[in-house]
């Protein structure tokens, strides 16, 4: 029977992995209006392995050199183009292809040239990317039904393996505490994977207590970057994972030092991002999206050596220090609030920026307690002991400052006190969302769109919509980059109450 080929569309993307990857909602719901479409992708040549593999591709189109890719073009007869590159290039194409339904998503290259050059400000800047490639779909009646890219959305080309048995593998993870975290579900995931493997550890002193008290990890291998660690321990960490056997090494910190340890190291199979620094020192990459949460973009790292398709990462940690929930009771106990309604509360971040003014969490917390009954108690590394201090003194109210007085273990123990957590984005942030706390983040510098929101249903973000300079760092900053730090000054005490109110449920 001859296919039908009444929408047979040519969507072109001459970009980086990265940003193909956010494509995949464009191809859904093409296919939800048409489920007949038969979809090619006009790709540069080193994408399109990796990319052969999506549920609602039909087919990859190399680019080969203009003159080339036009006359292939011709000879595919296409009746639809979606140009969602929108350069001179792809521009000529779509103008020669000789196709007559043709649509161009909306770059907006003169305000971001404006922007750039003299920073003037336009609302077109607002839009994420992905919304500008669907909102190209309009002129065509197609319905936009899926909006964010999912994991199961990707299959990847796998490693070869040969005939070896995997009898070890190891997770290179040397972040911050909240990168950590949201290894987890990748460590687990991958236990139950490779249920006869070991699972060696590499993580920074920090973290280790993150890794200890998983049940799926044999080994941890510490690897220390301070002082003269940043170079001699590349070396240390080196040898230690070769000296462990490893088979597979997965890498989702993506600093060129790890990447260096992880060639040092010898491994046959190492899997990193493809954005990751010294990339080129994997012998597997797979791509890396902004748009969907670190704890589920982790696992794409085992999609470079199986081919299945994953569900959302079930981000729940068990397991801590056997005396820590002993030693979090004594301290409740201590502090008098046994049996009363405990707000967790941490108000310190590793980044200055990221920091809601300690004024306004003090009159949040004077707010809880008169108006809800609910108690709040501050949490939060040494670093943080000044800050909690003074939200203490400034709030007139009780609350229980834990803040540098609990381990990690503890730190993780505490979270199934709470009926609600407010934060910063930071590292608390997902312990508490991996242990399944309402989470409601204060978000400033940072967006949802770098990936890590609060993970799960039943958590809120607060922050301020439509500033143009957000983000202005990954991470956060030391200071403002503009002087006003609008993003934080701008979120009232109300809104922040009003939103800690609903989701504690409480009505007075």
């Amino acid at each position: 029977m001859k296919k039908n080929t009444e929408h047979k569309i040519l969507v072109m993307r001459l970009s980086s992995l990265g940003d193909i990857v956010l494509l995949s909602p464009v191809f859904k719901n093409i296919k939800e209006k048409w489920p007949d479409a038969h979809i090619t992708l006009l790709v540069k040549p080193q994408f399109a392995q990796a990319l052969s593999g999506h549920p609602d591709i039909d087919n990859i189109m190399v680019f080969k050199g203009f003159f080339a890719t036009l006359r292939e073009i011709h000879a595919a007869k296409f009746n639809y183009l979606l140009d969602l590159h929108a350069t001179l290039r792809t521009i000529l194409l779509s103008a020669f292809s000789g196709v007559q339904n043709k649509q161009r998503y909306n770059k907006n290259t003169l305000a971001r040239r404006l922007y750039v050059k003299f920073k003037m400000p336009s609302p077109a800047l607002e839009k994420h990317t992905l919304e500008k490639y669907l909102e190209a779909l309009k002129p065509w009646g197609i319905p936009i039904v899926h909006r964010t890219p999912k994991l199961n959305d990707w299959v990847f080309k796998t490693a070869d393996l040969g005939k070896k048995e995997i009898e070890n593998i190891c997770i290179f993870q040397t972040s911050f505490i909240g990168d950590s975290v949201l290894t987890t579900p990748l460590v687990q995931k991958t236990a139950h994977m490779f249920p006869k493997a070991k699972i060696t550890i590499v993580t920074s002193p920090k973290t280790v207590e993150i890794f200890q008290n998983l049940k799926e990890v044999s080994k941890i291998i510490v690897d220390d970057k301070r002082g003269l660690g940043q170079i001699t321990g590349v070396f240390s960490t080196a040898r230690k994972i070769k000296e462990s056997n490893i088979d597979v090494l997965l890498v989702p910190h993506r600093s060129f030092r790890s990447a260096l340890i992880a060639k040092l190291s010898g491994v046959k199979i190492r899997i990193g991002f493809t954005n990751s620094e010294g990339s080129f020192f994997y012998t597997k990459t797979v791509p890396f999206s902004w748009m969907i949460h670190d704890a589920e973009r982790n696992l794409y790292l085992l999609q470079g050596i199986v081919n299945e398709n994953f569900k959302s990462a079930d981000l729940k940690l068990e397991g801590y220090a056997d005396n820590a929930e002993e030693n979090v009771a004594a301290m409740l106990k201590e502090a008098g609030v046994e049996g009363k309604i405990l707000a967790g509360v941490h108000p310190g971040s590793v980044w200055p920026t990221k920091c809601w003014p300690q004024e306004n969490y003090a009159k949040l917390i004077y707010r809880l307690e008169k108006e809800l009954g609910v108690v709040s108690v501050l949490v939060g590394g040494k670093s943080d002991l000044d800050l909690a201090e003074n939200v203490v003194r400034l709030s007139g109210a009780h609350p229980v400052n834990l803040s540098s007085k609990t381990s990690l273990s503890e730190l993780m123990a505490i979270m199934k006190y709470f009926k609600l957590f407010i934060t910063n984005d930071s590292g608390p942030m997902h312990i508490a969302t991996a242990f399944g706390v309402p989470t409601l983040a204060i978000f400033g510098p940072t967006t949802r769109e770098l990936g890590f929101f609060p993970y799960g249903e039943g958590h809120r973000v607060v922050e301020v919509k439509g500033l143009p300079c957000r983000p202005c760092a990954l991470h956060g900053s030391k200071k403002c980059p503009l002087g006003h730090f609008k993003c934080m000054r701008d979120i009232s005490v109300e809104e922040v109450f009003q939103a800690a109110k609903e989701m504690l449920n409480i009505h007075n």
